[in-house]
């Protein structure tokens, strides 16, 4: 099971309250106050691991809580810190915070039951009663982290601070207080977190193009492989490695439909994929063997692309002409130079076996130009 988008609610620890106490030593009748300080809440920190490729821990357990500080003790001891609470994401996770939930017309008919009494809270309508969001200001979701290098640490919720103990509040008129602080609660919040794969070339094309056959003919990658379309259904990351030993990160994602742009297809969920990638490649089915033009599948592509994010068209590419071992591709390949004119393009057959090296070769190329850029 891959995951690539998930929704946290996360809450950092409370800190601890300060002690009431009194030092009773022999010899010392008036020894004075002497309670400590609460320890502060654990904190909810998000940490990259590049031994982590999706977000399905997080799937499963989206409640994140760090553990309270303890309250502070007699002789001026300080309570224990709560625990750090340290998530492990993959490199490339987004974190995006989100606007609070609204209470429901249950939650409000509790909220005025306890505070109005029974008889008053019965008397009004909840269903008239506007809904309105906590004043926190925040609206729309916004970014608040974006994690790509292994170890890169995040502190999603901050614990609170522990409160004072009773020694701290005393005054030449006030020797002998009898409070303390309490702690603090610590942050919280809704947090969507969303992976998006960090790759140098990405493979874009139509369901069936042969992506996945390409990518598991150049690198060691095994992604599922079968003569029907959408057999990909998430995306695949394979390392093409070079007589130099030298690396390339080639991500494959499944296949874009028409409409992707507008999340047709779960369009949005492979698209976002792309958005690091340094390098495209277009992979397209010189063959036609899904009864549509090349050309017509390049521009229709780009189209999707620019729909989605106009910056795509900005990054360098190059176009694989796949399944050239066809009769009918020669021809088609030709009327493709023809209508689309100065188009960079390799001449291969993934399941074959052929041309996979020059396509190597200009990978690495277009790879090297942005990195001098």
């Amino acid at each position: 099971m891959f995951v690539d988008s998930v929704k946290v609610q996360a809450r950092a620890g409370k800190g601890g309250n300060g002690c009431i106490a009194f030092s009773h030593e022999p010899f010392k009748p008036k020894g004075g106050p002497c309670g400590g300080d609460g320890g502060n809440g654990g904190d909810v920190i998000l940490q990259a691991d590049h031994d982590i490729n999706n977000l399905i821990a997080q799937f499963y357990s989206p409640h994140l809580h760090a553990k309270d500080g303890r309250p502070g003790e007699g002789k001026g001891k300080t309570g224990r810190g709560g625990k750090k609470l340290i998530v492990k994401v993959p490199c490339g996770t987004m974190v995006w915070k989100l606007p609070p939930t609204k209470p429901t017309a249950e939650e409000q008919h509790l909220t005025v039951h306890r505070t109005l009494g029974h008889e008053e809270a019965l008397e009004i309508n909840f269903e008239s009663q506007p809904q309105k969001l906590p004043e926190s200001g925040l609206t729309e979701p916004e970014v608040t982290a974006d994690l790509t290098e292994h170890g890169q640490q995040f502190v999603l919720c901050a614990g609170g601070r522990g409160g004072k103990g009773n020694m701290h509040f005393t005054t030449s008129t006030r020797q002998a207080p009898r409070f303390a602080q309490n702690g603090e609660s610590g942050e919280e919040g809704r947090y969507r977190l969303e992976l998006r794969l960090l790759a140098e070339i990405g493979l874009v094309g139509y369901p069936n193009a042969g992506k996945s056959t390409l990518l598991s003919a150049i690198s060691s990658a095994q992604p599922k492989i079968a003569a029907y379309p959408f057999t990909t259904l998430h995306p695949n990351i394979g390392i093409v490695e070079f007589a130099d030993y030298s690396r390339l990160t080639v991500c494959d994602i499944p296949g874009i439909v028409d409409g992707a742009h507008d999340n047709v297809g779960l369009g949005h969920a492979f698209l976002r994929h792309i958005l690091r990638c340094r390098a495209l490649v277009l992979l397209i089915d010189m063959a036609g063997i899904d009864e549509r033009e090349p050309w017509d599948d390049y521009e229709q592509l780009l189209n999707e692309l620019e729909l989605y994010d106009p910056a795509l068209l900005n990054r360098p590419r190059l176009v694989a002409a796949n399944k050239m071992d066809e009769a009918v591709a020669p021809e088609k390949l030709k009327s493709f130079r023809s209508k689309l004119g100065q188009v960079d393009i390799v001449e291969i057959s993934a399941a074959f076996d052929l041309g996979l090296e020059e396509l190597k070769k200009k990978m690495r190329q277009i790879v090297a130009a942005t990195s001098e850029d």
